[in-house]
């Protein structure tokens, strides 16, 4: 399920950044005294109470601005509130109700979103000062006192901020469509891809990079099942991002693969394997997506003998973080092979959402201890007591042993091994949670 987004907006200097570090609890942003500092979105996860939102945070809005930074500025934060489910409004205790404070409210409320009043900088624990009653007069009900410098009163805003969020958000789609993301670099054809599957011109296709600026949904259904592909905004180097929209364009790509079932990466076989394909497959990897490799415009290329062969043999290389990840050569352009597409995501699909049993789970367990003793450490031996599985999408393994200290990365890649071997999940990540007896923590 796609996390709610809440943006944080405010003036300059009031304290956003800050705040955006404390809840997303590491230094993302850049936090200075000046104003002005933070120019363009960041975007992290935020988790309270075993949920999770996304964050953004914004630039200073100075809706009077003349200068063309803080215009700039002033466009990304209206990007970013339009893309939220809900809106916290950073003002300052100590600088009190300003102008600019009543423009951004009168703005906010003018959009129609739920917007949440944050009073920054109230430091003393206790009672607020009497400046504090000040900010009921923004109209936007009762404000809520922190102090993102030393973490007090985060806690209460967290708690408001998500009773106003939906987190079982109904799918317009029901279970039985198949989510699937088409993530890459610009360029790499993922609108053609979608556009062919479609039979229909959905999304704009044209050679320039960065046409598709959203995530559009497309509704497919056929023999081969029912799916809903997600054409997302090319990932860009962070350098190499410039244009404010285009930075709301990757947030979206982003939140496209948090939704998805199956996330197809596509890669131009003119262009072949760079680090920003590396980048964008491992998000899919880390949010436990099952993931296809798809290489478009495979009709473009000059063939030998064994040009598949090799290049195959290349990516298995390339994407050896992801080795599970089946590859498949297609064209966009002319439709060659892609329609085998469907019968891969099916497969993939399925393998990412399998359940397998305790007693299968720990026959393979012994087989695989007897085959490969398991190691020691001055004269202590790992021993696994049992294992299960904890939950699918990815399919998650707890492993009880004596010592996990002695459960070492090797031999865990082993057992993942010997699973997959007997099982299949191919195409889908698989994670093992090494638990001590006794540390029912995950299980």
């Amino acid at each position: 399920m796609a996390k709610p987004v809440v943006a944080i907006v405010g003036r300059p200097n009031v304290g956003k950044s800050t705040l955006f570090n404390k809840l997303a609890g590491r230094r993302i942003s850049i936090v200075e005294n000046t104003p002005g500092v933070t120019r363009d979105r960041i975007y992290a996860v935020c988790e309270w109470l075993n949920k999770e939102v996304m964050l953004i945070d914004t630039g200073g809005i100075e809706p009077r601005a003349n200068t063309p930074m803080l215009g700039q500025m002033r466009r990304q934060a209206q990007v970013a509130i339009d893309s939220a489910d809900a809106v916290v409004l950073v003002v300052d205790l100590k600088s009190g109700v300003t102008a600019t404070d009543k423009d951004v409210a009168a703005m906010l409320l003018k959009s129609g979103k739920t917007v949440i009043l944050c009073v920054n900088k109230c430091d003393k624990v206790g009672e607020p000062s009497p400046e504090f009653y000040e900010f009921y007069n923004l109209g936007l009900g009762d404000p809520v006192a922190v102090s993102a410098a030393h973490g007090h009163g985060t806690g209460d805003l967290l708690d408001e901020v998500f009773s106003h969020l939906n987190f079982d958000k109904a799918d317009e789609y029901g279970e039985d469509y198949i989510r699937v993301a088409v993530i890459g670099k610009p360029n790499a054809g993922k609108s053609s891809l979608i556009n062919t599957l479609s039979g229909k011109e959905r999304a704009i296709v044209s050679d320039a990079p960065g046409t598709t600026r959203d995530a559009i949904d497309t509704a497919i259904e056929n023999g081969y099942g029912k799916y809903v592909f997600v054409d997302t905004a090319g990932i860009r180097r962070k350098s190499k991002v410039e244009e404010n929209i285009e930075r709301y364009s990757v947030l979206r790509a982003y939140m496209a693969v948090d939704h998805a079932d199956v996330c197809v990466i596509m890669i131009d076989a003119e262009v072949g394997f760079t680090e920003q394909d590396s980048k964008i497959a491992g998000y899919a990897h880390e949010q436990g997506k099952g993931s296809i490799i798809a290489v478009n415009k495979w009709d473009a290329v000059e063939k030998e003998t064994k040009t598949i062969q090799e290049y195959t043999k290349k990516l298995e290389h390339d994407f050896s973080f992801m080795s599970y990840a089946p590859f498949i050569f297609i064209s966009a352009k002319t439709g060659q092979r892609v329609n085998k597409l469907y019968e891969m995501i099916n497969s993939v699909a399925s393998q990412n959402a399998m359940r397998i049993t305790t007693g299968a789970l720990n026959d393979l367990l012994a087989y695989a201890t007897a085959r490969v003793q398991p190691p020691t450490d001055k004269g202590k031996r790992l021993k696994i007591y049992y294992m299960t599985q904890a939950s699918t999408k990815p399919p998650t393994f707890v492993c009880f042993c004596n010592r996990a200290d002695l459960f070492h990365f090797s031999y865990q890649r082993y057992i993942e091994n010997q699973i997959r071997e007997s099982f299949g999940l191919a195409g889908t990540p698989v994670r093992l949670v090494i638990r001590e007896r006794g540390d029912t923590k995950g299980a």
